[in-house]
């Protein structure tokens, strides 16, 4: 990798509408996170750990906080011509925006001819996980192929989820059947339950790269779409290999968080991947400072977690508190506390992902909810606890910005 020259993109144009309300008013990448990140963090953390110091973030749709999160984090020395850059569409070849993952880098490529790398990282901006892209560029040298495709093992169940790679017993990490959310794949050799599925993650020869976004901009019918038409003409050209996440080794990592990947692309995967955090013994350790999971440390007070003004002392089981917050009194489990969230006495929390600004005032109730900035719950009022609800999705999604007033007022999403 030291004689090649490296370049990042990062892919955040996304509308990320099956995350809605949360992508209301911002970014499928810069939503929040675990209490402190936003999702892009997890990228850019994977590829600068892994030395690539020359990144830029593509992005569209509806990008301010993201731009300023970018600009205000991500701030690498100019001295060795090291940056983290948020571009956004330019419509550098007519007045017309992004039309899909590859049309975002067929528009972009005066990022590339400025920079004329050997080797160039594709990654996606919304995942959650860790990986060691240095390893996964030696392998694709290694191999001589134009494309290397990163690859998670999941069940076969799951194989209609994902885009599904097939290789043969002669060439194993040569790609030759590359399946769309296939309804009925086969399992891998070595295990049957499993099969590969893309994790969105590329390594492109340079050349192979540029060739395959002008070709394909020229093919009618094409959605333009990195999984959906780039990969699957390198496989057409017998120009794709694989590389099985198994073979990553990441510092820091143990047993159970080695090979965690999770996309966070709708809500109810969005809740699960915090669930996945608080554990004693976490699917996702988010303290592995061998690797750490870079971000913005917000200028806040420590989380305070205090007796209320009658004494009575509150219970915090299985819960991530970030700076700002606040628990007086009260009972939170199994919860993620972003900055500046209240929890007052006589209030039940459990199961919540709350975001920047939440409240929650004495004897409200909030089960198992994902509750957006500047949320407002006053008194008595109750959120997620509809039975029916709960036992069709386990959780509530509020409004971004709603607030709810009145003695025991109902909220809904």
């Amino acid at each position: 990798m030291a004689s090649k020259k490296i370049f990042g993109i990062v892919l955040a144009g996304g509308e990320g509408k099956r995350l809605m309300p949360l992508t209301a008013d911002r970014a499928k990448p810069a939503v929040p996170f675990g209490g402190t990140y936003r999702l892009v963090d997890f990228a850019l953390s994977n590829l600068l750990n892994s030395g690539l110091t020359q990144i830029v973030v593509l992005t569209q749709y509806k990008s301010h906080s993201l731009d300023r999160h970018i600009a205000e984090t991500w701030r690498l020395s100019g001295l060795l011509n090291s940056y983290v850059a948020s571009v956004p569409a330019q419509q550098r070849l007519g007045k017309r925006w992004y039309t899909g993952s590859a049309d975002a880098i067929l528009q972009s490529l005066n990022l590339i001819n400025d920079e004329k790398p050997d080797i160039i990282v594709v990654v996606g901006a919304d995942h959650v996980y860790r990986m060691d892209f240095e390893q996964m560029i030696d392998a694709h040298v290694e191999s001589g192929m134009g494309v290397t495709v990163a690859a998670i093992r999941q069940p076969l169940s799951l194989a209609d989820q994902f885009g599904v790679i097939q290789t043969t017993a002669r060439r194993p990490t040569k790609i030759s059947r590359f399946l769309e959310k296939p309804k009925n794949a086969r399992g891998l050799a070595d295990s049957p339950d499993e099969v590969l599925a893309s994790m969105g993650n590329y390594v492109f020869n340079t050349d192979a790269l540029v060739a395959a976004v002008h070709a394909d901009a020229e093919l009618e019918g094409s959605s333009h779409d990195m999984g959906g038409d780039l990969i699957p003409a390198f496989v057409r050209n017998g120009d794709a290999g694989v590389y099985d996440l198994n073979r990553n080794v990441v510092p820091g990592a143990t047993d159970r968080d080695r090979f965690y990947w999770r996309d966070v692309g709708t809500i109810e995967s969005f809740f699960e991947a915090h669930q996945d955090l608080i554990s004693a013994l976490p699917v996702f350790n988010l303290y592995n400072q061998a690797w750490p999971i870079i971000t913005q440390q917000l200028n806040s007070p420590p989380a305070k977690l205090v007796r209320d003004a009658r004494g009575n002392t509150g219970l915090t089981i299985d819960s991530i508190v970030s700076l700002g917050s606040v628990i007086s009194g009260a009972r939170v489990e199994r919860s993620v506390l972003g900055p500046w969230s209240t929890i007052e006495s006589g209030a039940v929390v459990t199961d919540s992902v709350l975001f920047d600004r939440a409240r929650v005032h004495p004897n409200a109730v909030v089960a198992r909810s994902i509750l957006d900035k500047n949320v407002v719950i006053e008194e008595g009022a109750r959120v997620g606890v509809d039975p029916v609800r709960d036992r069709e999705r386990g959780f509530t999604v509020t409004d971004s910005g709603i607030t709810v007033v009145g003695k025991g007022e109902r909220v809904s999403p």
